[in-house]
This record gives C-alpha cells, structure tokens and sequence, in this order.
C-alpha cells in the first residue's frame, strides 16, 4: 500500500510513502534498496525501534506514538546502528536530510492518506 504522509498544517513530509504493515514487509523494510528519492519513505507499522544492518545508505527516522505525534526524529542514522524510541508504535523512514529539509519536529502530528 502507498500513500502520502503530511503533517497538521498541510506540508507534505512524505509523497510517495510504502506501508509496511505486515510482518514480512517491516522484517524486510529497505534492505536490499541502494537508497531512497527525495519525497519517498518507508512507514512501519507497527514498530518501536528500528535497524540499519545490512543497509547501503543512511536514513533519517521518525518515532511516532498511537496519535502519529512525533516522539523523536534521529536524522542521519548510519549503516550498523539502531535506534528506538520509548511509546512509539510507527517509525517512518525517510532519506538522510528529508526530515530537516520538510521541518520535522518533536511534537508535530502526521495524517496519512491511501493514495
């Protein structure tokens, strides 16, 4: 499922966004990818933590809680790391420098449209 992700005011934070809601699609997330487009992310749902083993390329991650309020937003998470968020139930995963560049912060909400 695709669809796009923006925040309360209307900014588009995610064009072109994957839904990865069953166990298959999260345990296989964006391995085996040589990177992601401007406007292109990956959301997990449901999800508390993430990892970058195995990945070629950096991303920046957003931990969301139940209400998509944004808990934590760790930008630039390298190949080999991990990173988790206490009370997150989504992560959306975006390419390094695309949560900086929409203006991602802690606190904001995200609605998600099914296009």
């Amino acid at each position: 499922m695709v669809g796009r992700i923006q925040d309360e005011e209307g900014r588009v934070v995610c064009e072109r966004c994957t839904f990865a809601r069953d166990p298959l699609r999260r345990m296989r997330g964006l391995l085996g990818r040589k990177g992601l487009a401007a406007g292109e992310g990956l959301l997990l749902q449901p999800a508390g933590s993430v990892h970058t083993f195995f990945m070629r390329f950096a991303i920046d991650v957003v931990f969301l809680d139940r209400e998509r309020r944004v808990l934590r937003v760790v930008e630039g998470l390298r190949p080999w790391r991990a990173a988790a968020a206490r009370g997150a139930r989504t992560v959306l995963e975006l390419g390094a420098g695309e949560a900086a560049r929409v203006g991602l912060r802690q606190g904001d909400i995200l609605a998600m449209e099914v296009q």
